[in-house]
């Protein structure tokens, strides 16, 4: 079996390619694995690396060396090759994905990551592209969507970009108009946000669906309903804190393994973090499924929730 590492010099705060290296070497030597490590040098390389791997036939483990955006690149490359598993080797801003697990902190420990356990999830089917975790369009995607634009302007980094997308897009329209064709049912009008989910956490802690299983062929689809600026807070923490089914006249929640949504005007949608534009989209379970690795003694089976979530 091989090993190769993919890093992203452009995941997270800092290029910390150098510091993979090390650590890399460090480990797999002391084994005497046989790896590789291969650097992105541009957007879609991460993509073009794990497909070029997995078109080999051979075994490969395949580890993300960033966050959820580079994971996002790996799934689409080896999507459907059984060849391969994958894994995050964390290092990314988000790393939302692996909040899945009971010790999501266990990624940044390659060693832990060589002594690794396998399990089969899900993948979402967007268009032409995969998800491993979230998808979303609405309030929530404009806002990700315009945060590195608000990054590049002065004493506008970090929090204060997202501070300032969150305002500017509360300003523009709160909600948007969309037809939502899901389990026979076709819903027109105006809504804040829509999301489906396969894990369970996105955009830095939101946790819509505690719930979510990313085993079960079912995707998590809730539909926010339009509210107005007061409203907000309110909704959004609820939704933020898995609380949806305190709130069933605004949120409503769906099982379902496809949906389509038809947009007015081509708009933002948000797939693990990355941006894609589109005048649709169509969602579903995916039929190829991907083989990934955690390290041993881990758990990401969620915990049934019986009744509405409190904090």
């Amino acid at each position: 079996m091989r090993h190769l590492f993919i890093i992203n010099p452009a995941a997270g705060s800092h290029n910390q390619t150098e510091s993979y290296r090390k650590k890399i070497a460090e480990a797999c030597e002391a084994r005497g694995l046989e790896y590789a490590i291969e650097v992105s040098g541009a957007p879609g390389q991460c993509r073009k690396i794990a497909n070029r791997a997995a078109q080999t036939g051979e075994s490969y483990r395949i580890y993300s060396c960033g966050g959820d955006g580079t994971m996002n690149e790996i799934i689409g490359g080896v999507a459907g090759y059984d060849n391969v598993a994958v894994t995050m080797f964390a290092g990314g801003s988000g790393n939302d994905f692996i909040r899945i697990f009971d010790q999501p902190e266990a990624f940044r420990d390659l060693n832990r990551l060589l002594d690794a356990e396998e399990v089969t999830f899900d993948l979402i089917k967007v268009n032409d592209d995969y998800s491993l975790n979230i998808c979303s369009v609405g309030l929530d995607a404009r806002i990700a969507a315009d945060v590195a634009n608000y990054k590049r302007l002065p004493l506008l980094s970090g929090f204060r970009a997202y501070v300032a997308s969150t305002v500017v897009n509360l300003l523009k329209g709160i909600s948007e108009h969309y037809v939502i064709e899901i389990d026979g049912e076709q819903i027109d009008g105006k809504k804040t946000m829509i999301c489906a989910c396969n894990g369970r956490f996105y955009g830095g802690g939101f946790n819509p669906v505690p719930e979510a299983d990313p085993t079960d062929g079912k995707l998590d689809v809730l539909v926010v309903e339009a509210v107005n600026l007061l409203q907000v807070p309110a909704v959004i923490g609820k939704y933020k804190n898995g609380q949806y089914a305190s709130l069933p006249k605004l949120v409503k929640h769906y099982r379902t393994d496809r949906l389509k949504i038809w947009f007015d005007k081509p708009t933002s949608i948000n797939l693990d973090g990355e941006q894609r534009m589109g005048d649709a989209m169509e969602v579903s379970v995916a039929e190829e499924k991907i083989r990934f690795f955690y390290p041993k003694g881990l758990t990401w089976q969620p915990v049934p929730q019986t009744e509405p979530v409190t904090v």
